[in-house]
């Protein structure tokens, strides 16, 4: 029972450490380090979610879930159990495969899901989008809307509408490209993916939505921190403000658009640097690994 309660206090820890994070405001100023904490707590959480009904289903062999998974089944293949493990018992282990089965078939449909999305608008581009010198890298599109996307994928694409090329400077749009850059430098299609796939698994959850919002802002806030390694804050800024007065902007399904989350509060941000607070990242991140490690350590076990 005592890996049970573990397991159950594993899930407590991972929603008071979802509630910590999401009040907490260094996180703007530490953006990767953040994402890191979060994907922690998404992890931790998929395990324990697995870990609770096995555990209770297995609190009769008072042993670490993974060395009473493999009891259980030496038991079965001899057709024997043992005292306190029945019908309810071997349900809340088929629960705990259950949930396991569910987060993987989500993240299997929305993979699916995804990749599909991103072929065909691949696909649109190489009919509909024009290559422009001025615009080094990136696909055109004529279309009067403010549009500035990463369609990430083995072979990104980053797309910018005429639209844009006519709102932005020189300076503005460079800012704009690098940032979009950084989406497909740094695969952040794939960081959103597993809390997608919670969302999809955990509807009944708020937290795990208003994790997947913030985790998809923290992205955006990454990728303004590498466009300004090599702009000025002034430039992005300048953009982001662009945007934010523009009402007509599109970003297709499965693509990551600079405009997309809060541009204020990316603004506001900007043009207010801070040195990120290494101290409280250490220990933020020293904290998640402990996180992770309970659920693991109780399966390995």
């Amino acid at each position: 029972m005592v890996f049970a309660v573990h397991f159950t206090a594993s899930v407590l820890a991972c929603w008071l450490a979802a509630q910590v994070l999401a009040a907490s405001t260094w996180t703007w100023r530490a953006p990767r380090v953040a994402i890191v904490c979060w994907q922690a707590v998404g992890l931790a959480l998929g395990l324990s979610a697995m870990g609770v009904p096995m555990a209770w289903g297995l609190a009769a062999y008072d042993r670490p879930t993974g060395s009473a998974l493999l009891a259980l089944a030496t038991d079965l293949g001899h057709g024997t159990l043992p005292v306190g493990v029945g019908p309810v018992q071997l349900g809340l282990v088929v629960v705990g495969f259950g949930v396991g089965a569910v987060l993987l078939t989500t993240t299997a449909r929305s993979v699916h899901a995804t990749v599909r999305a991103q072929r065909r608008h691949r696909d649109l581009l190489t009919l509909v989008a024009r290559r422009d010198p001025n615009v080094p890298g990136a696909l055109v599109l004529d279309h009067p809307s403010a549009a500035a996307y990463c369609l990430p994928g083995v072979r990104p694409r980053v797309v910018v509408s005429a639209g844009t090329l006519d709102l932005l400077d020189r300076a503005e749009l460079a800012a704009v490209l690098t940032h979009e850059r950084a989406h497909a430098q740094e695969r952040h299609d794939l960081v959103l993916l597993p809390f997608t796939a919670l969302c999809r698994a955990l509807p009944w959850f708020r937290w795990v939505r208003d994790a997947h919002e913030r985790v998809a802002l923290l992205v955006e806030m990454r990728a303004d921190d590498k466009a300004r390694e090599l702009h000025a804050e002034a430039s992005l800024a300048g953009a982001l403000r662009r945007f934010a007065a523009c009402g007509d902007r599109i970003t297709p399904v499965g693509a990551l658009g600079v405009g997309d989350r809060d541009l204020d509060a990316r603004v506001r941000r900007l043009m207010l640097p801070d040195r990120p607070p290494r101290l409280i990242g250490a220990g933020a991140l020293a904290l998640a690994t402990v996180l992770v490690a309970l659920p693991i350590t109780l399966f390995l076990s």
